[in-house]
């Protein structure tokens, strides 16, 4: 692979941390954020700060999951409060207020941001490696989750809070505990995109980004591990294998999400399983004949 081609993969194993960690708070229990951007953010600047300082990668990685982590534990608290339409607007809020913060913050940068970052020093394949090996085990540890008796609390805190709490499952405890690994996960990746981009700027995590992220989650099936991970391989590759439409980036992501709304509600996860059990009805049949 070329270093064009290394970097790609690089960008789509991050987006792929960030998307599941959506995920984990918007498809395992139903919270609606628009301010996922913001968590990255954190976790970015957080470990921006702790390797200019001279610390080492592992502890400048755990520092930006840790910070992101608390931040979400604290939004988190207002999901007790707020849901559905409300809890969307409060986390959009947490977003502009952050990007408030680090452009007033001469220590982050202000509006220039932060440059001169160290590399990791591992090389372009080597860094590759490593973001593809934390990648890879955040899918399992969203698998594990699914399919633990967490996930089965957080399944029901989505359908139907009442419900949740009349059957004895704590949906505040539950509702925090999906915020605090979900933007966990997003600071995971914003240590990772700071040795990868080695130059932050503020954009780099504004609302657009929350929305693309959010696109990943949609198109790939609410809740889906492998849907959310196809949706993001697709949707960070396409602007670059289509340069033509890089500037209507946007407009395509609403597209999407509006053609995945309309014809496939599910997403990617949900036509394909439709497709496969169509496919199984229509098999048995022949053979039936």
């Amino acid at each position: 692979m070329g270093i064009y081609e290394i970097s790609l993969a690089t960008v789509v194993c991050i987006n792929i941390i960030l998307a599941l960690g959506l995920n984990m708070i918007s498809g395992f229990c139903g919270q609606i954020s628009l301010g996922h951007a913001a968590f990255y953010g954190i976790g970015a600047y957080t470990a921006a700060l702790m390797v200019k300082a001279g610390f080492p990668i592992p502890l400048t990685i755990a520092a930006g999951m840790i910070s992101a982590g608390v931040a979400g534990l604290i939004v988190g608290l207002a999901s007790l409060r707020v849901r559905h339409d409300f809890l969307a607007i409060t986390t959009m809020g947490v977003g502009f207020l952050f990007l408030g913060i680090v452009r007033q913050q001469e220590l982050l940068g202000g509006e220039l941001g932060i440059s001169g970052i160290p590399s990791a020093g591992l090389g372009k394949i080597g860094y590759l490696a490593v973001v593809f090996a934390i990648a890879s085990l955040s899918a399992v540890f969203s698998l594990w989750i699914k399919r633990s008796w967490m996930g089965f609390a957080f399944d029901a805190v989505a359908d139907d809070e009442d419900t949740a709490r009349v059957v004895t499952v704590d949906v505040g405890a539950y509702k925090l505990a999906a915020f605090a690994m979900g933007t966990a996960m997003a600071g995971v990746a914003g240590g990772l995109y700071t040795y990868f981009a080695r130059f932050l700027m503020p954009d780099d995590f504004g609302f657009i980004t929350s929305i693309t992220v959010l696109s990943m989650v949609a198109v790939g099936g609410i809740g889906s591990v492998f849907g959310v991970i196809a949706a993001t391989i697709i949707l960070t590759l396409m602007p670059e294998f289509f340069r033509f439409i890089s500037d209507y980036k946007l407009l395509v992501y609403g597209a999407l999400l509006f053609a995945v709304m309309r014809f496939a509600p599910e997403g990617l996860a949900g036509f394909a399983r439709d497709a496969y059990r169509r496919l199984t009805v229509k098999k048995q049949a022949g053979e039936t004949v």
